[in-house]
Formats: structure tokens, C-alpha cells, sequence
């Protein structure tokens, strides 16, 4: 695998690259990873927006939201129930907010609680002017707030849309992976709280190794639809440090289908614009010529 630490200038010795390994078929959307999230870091309450079409109160990931559980709702085909041998409703009782316009469907939940990918090519490293933004030891990527001079030049470079200026504040900021626990053998604050290990935190080859075994495990149960996002270092950004297992596409979750670092094409078009700018600088001293002749 990359070696994205080395490749940043750490010496041989430096520690495995470590991430997150997300499973959202056990995500119970309690929200623990984002209390835990902002108390650990001190990240600001940015309000219970209610946003009246689900249970998610944060809408996206931002500057004062690092880790964001997404609820999206959907109608699947009922299911037969299972006799737990608990006292049942008539018939005619209520039926527990389940019932659609489909008599053969019912509605489900898919959760994820999102974060940054913390990607093996970063294109927010690439244009960040101060080095505000680094690689760490452990193959995260931080932003060092007392030198971000605001420029948000690393906004529209993300392409998962994750980093983020903070109003009033005027500087990025996003997930650290709990840079500061990593330093003294702690795990990061949202997996140390999520009572499922829907959130789990490791050796990102190793979680790898786990994840590809889960995915197996859950095609042999019957669910044909689990699938890895972000775990391929092949893809478009080298693969992603936070990668997840979801139960549908990714554009369900609101993640692009096939995300590219956007700075991958700046060499050649820093090329182009050297030659066009020689093209044209020559045009003019030939105008210049041949008028004086």
C-alpha cells in the first residue's frame, strides 16, 4: 500500500497509518460518535436544525460538525415478523407508524455516521498556501488552526465536500482523528463511544482485511447489497484512510459514486497555460517586429 507517511517525509520508523472502518449494518444512529465528537475536541454546538424530513438534526458534515449521522429512509419488502413470544396488539390495534401506501412494503432506516476520508492523495494538502494543513505520522490529515489564514481554497478542492470555514471564526476545520489521543495510544473519541463498534478505529490494513471478511459474511446471510465505499486503493483518490460498508449506493448516502482528487490535473494544465502564456508572449514581439519594419 502507499506509503503515505514515508512519502510526506516521516522516517522508516514512523507508525502504521491508522483510520476509521465505518459498518452502517450496525449503525443505530444514537448520535454518541457526534456528542462524543464535540466534547472531546470542543467543537461549538451548531444547533438542532429540524429538518422536518428525518431524524437528522445535522444535515451534513462542516466546520462545526465532524462526524454527522446521515438517517435516510426507505420502503423495503415486508418482512415476515418473528415470534419473540412477547404479548401482542389486536388486529385492529395501531400499527406502529410502519404501515405505507404499499401493503406488501414497509419503511426501514439506513444509517451512517459520516467523517472525513482523510484521503491518500489529499487535494486540500496540495492547496493549502501555509501548511496549515499537514500529514501526520499516522497518515491522518490535521488542519493547524493558529496558522489557517482563511483563504478556503481547500473547500471546493475536497471532493467529498468536508472541510469547512466556520462563521464568525473564518478559518477550515474538520476531523483530526483525535490527533491528540492517537499520540498517547488512545482511540479516537467517536469509536471509543459507539456502543455497536459500527465505528471501528485500527491499523487501516488490517481493517481492511476485516472489513473484506464482513462484506463476505453478510453475502452468505443473504444481504447481496453490502458493498465497501472508499477502501480501494486503486480508486480516485488513492483510497481513503475512513472507508465504510454500505447497504446501498453510494449516492443514497449522499457520497459521489467515483470521487477524484481534484488536483490531479494541475500539472498539465499548469503546462498548457505556460505554453499558451510563451504562445502568446511570442505573438507579441513578432507584432512588435514587424510593425517597425
Amino acid at each position: 500500500m502507499f506509503d503515505v507517511a514515508a512519502r510526506s517525509g516521516y522516517p522508516e520508523d514512523h507508525p502504521p497509518r491508522v483510520g476509521f472502518f465505518t459498518d452502517t449494518s450496525v449503525c443505530i444512529g444514537c448520535k454518541a460518535c457526534e456528542v462524543a465528537c464535540k466534547e472531546w475536541n470542543l467543537v461549538p454546538e451548531d444547533g438542532l436544525d429540524l429538518l422536518g424530513t428525518s431524524y437528522d438534526n445535522t444535515g451534513d458534515l462542516g466546520a462545526s460538525t465532524w462526524r454527522h449521522v446521515a438517517f435516510i429512509e426507505q420502503t423495503a419488502p415486508r418482512r415476515e415478523p418473528v415470534d419473540l413470544g412477547m404479548p401482542s396488539l389486536p388486529a385492529s390495534g395501531p400499527s406502529g407508524g410502519q404501515e405505507t401506501a404499499e401493503p406488501d412494503r414497509e419503511l426501514q432506516w439506513l444509517m451512517m455516521s459520516d467523517v472525513c476520508k482523510h484521503c491518500t492523495h489529499a487535494a486540500c494538502l496540495d492547496v493549502c498556501p501555509t501548511g496549515s494543513l499537514f500529514r501526520t505520522e499516522f497518515g491522518t490529515v490535521v488542519v493547524q488552526e493558529d496558522i489557517c489564514n482563511g483563504c478556503g481554497y481547500c473547500v471546493p478542492a475536497c471532493p467529498y465536500g468536508v472541510i469547512d470555514i466556520r462563521p464568525g471564526d473564518g478559518r477550515a476545520w474538520k476531523c483530526t482523528l483525535c490527533y491528540d489521543r492517537l499520540g498517547d495510544g488512545l482511540e479516537p473519541a467517536c469509536a471509543k463511544a459507539c456502543p455497536t463498534d459500527s465505528i471501528q478505529f485500527g491499523v487501516l490494513d488490517e481493517l481492511r482485511e476485516r472489513a473484506e471478511q464482513r462484506v463476505e459474511r453478510l453475502h452468505a446471510d443473504g444481504v447481496s447489497q453490502a458493498r465497501l465505499y472508499g477502501a480501494d486503493p486503486t480508486d480516485g483518490v488513492g483510497g481513503d484512510g475512513a472507508f465504510f460498508l454500505l447497504l446501498d449506493e453510494p449516492e443514497v448516502y449522499g457520497l459521489p459514486p467515483d470521487p477524484v482528487v481534484t488536483t490531479r490535473d494541475l500539472p498539465s494544465m499548469w503546462r498548457y497555460a505556460g505554453a499558451a502564456a510563451v504562445a502568446a508572449a511570442g505573438a507579441v514581439v513578432a507584432a512588435f517586429l514587424g510593425s517597425r519594419r
